[in-house]
């Protein structure tokens, strides 16, 4: 599967197919998702604007939709408790929980550097048509990937892993702050930046704080040394992805924490492998996916996540 977005940032599945039908009268949209190896992945029914037909609530009248703000107790503590009684906890985590480790998401206003879009430059065709540019960029990043420390909410995820019978965690950002929070179960979706490979034979160099010189780019064998990242438009590495899809249909818990939720095949993860899991959203804004979570929880991960362990530590 490769990571895309159209150019309005409504998220694609490539090669998957999306097809949204809303059903005339009963308020519901149903999301049917198809894969060309996987055949029909999802089948999702999503409770909209606070109503169900009468054939979804017993031929009773039409029931508030159990979202944010209709609940009878906070969102935190129900949360907490499914997390108490939870055997398998996976995490997804995106740009936004290194945001605040001072990372830019690069989906701020604009999303440039310096005057390039960003999905130029991290692509096989940015590369191909200007290596220099595009290591140059990637220098900078690992530079301030290197500066930049683990937030509070790396380490609770970290923490969190100890404390729960089976954790995953995969995450879509390169910058190995999980890692460095000390997270072990982890998936890394997207790559990192911790290593260069030849974009030819597969030779692989450690990258240390100032990346790879400029002069370096071009290999012996005749090709380059690229990040070893997935690029848009490029697949994801298998075993990541099998193992992200294993453990987010087996997860009784489904967190998913400072990511935009448009950038497949990442997104899908959240919603669309585990009908029964209860998910949770953490994010300071509304994304693409919050009014289809159990509960969401509008704050950052370093404030939010700290204050989860600290709760699930006095039980």
């Amino acid at each position: 599967m490769s990571v895309t977005e159209d150019p309005q940032r409504n998220a694609i599945h490539d090669p998957m197919m999306r097809v949204v039908e809303r059903l005339e009268g009963s308020h519901v949209a149903r999301l049917y998702s198809c894969d060309e190896r996987a055949g029909i992945i999802g089948h999702l029914d999503r409770l909209r604007f606070g109503m169900v037909p009468s054939s979804f609530n017993g031929g009773r009248a039409p029931m508030d939709c159990l979202r944010l703000g209709a609940a009878k107790r906070p969102a935190m503590e129900d949360l907490l408790e499914r997390l108490r009684a939870a055997c398998s906890v996976f995490a997804l985590t995106g740009s936004g929980i290194s945001a605040e480790s001072g990372l830019p998401t690069f989906r701020g206003v604009g999303g440039l550097w310096r005057t390039h879009r960003v999905e130029e430059l991290a692509s096989p065709e940015g590369f191909a048509r200007d290596p220099v540019l595009v290591w140059t960029w990637y220098n900078e990043r690992l530079a301030a990937h290197r500066r930049a420390r683990p937030n509070l909410g790396h380490y609770a995820l970290a923490k969190l892993e100890t404390m729960t019978r089976t954790f995953a965690l995969a995450t879509q950002n390169v910058d190995s702050l999980h890692l460095r929070a000390g997270s072990s179960n982890l998936i890394e979706l997207h790559g990192n930046l911790r290593e260069a490979r030849c974009d030819r034979c597969d030779e692989r160099r450690p990258l240390d704080a100032s990346g790879i010189p400029l002069d370096e780019i071009e290999h012996a064998c005749g090709g380059r040394m690229r990040p070893d990242i997935v690029w848009f438009g490029e697949a994801l590495p298998r075993s990541a992805w099998e193992r992200a899809q294993a453990a987010a249909s087996a997860a009784d818990v489904i967190l998913v924490i400072g990511t935009s939720a448009v950038v497949y095949p990442a997104a899908a993860l959240a919603t669309h492998y585990n009908r029964s899991a209860f998910v949770a959203e953490i994010n300071p804004e509304a994304t693409a996916i919050s009014e289809s979570v159990d509960c969401a929880l509008r704050g950052t991960a370093a404030e939010t996540l700290p204050k989860i362990v600290e709760a699930l530590a006095k039980q």
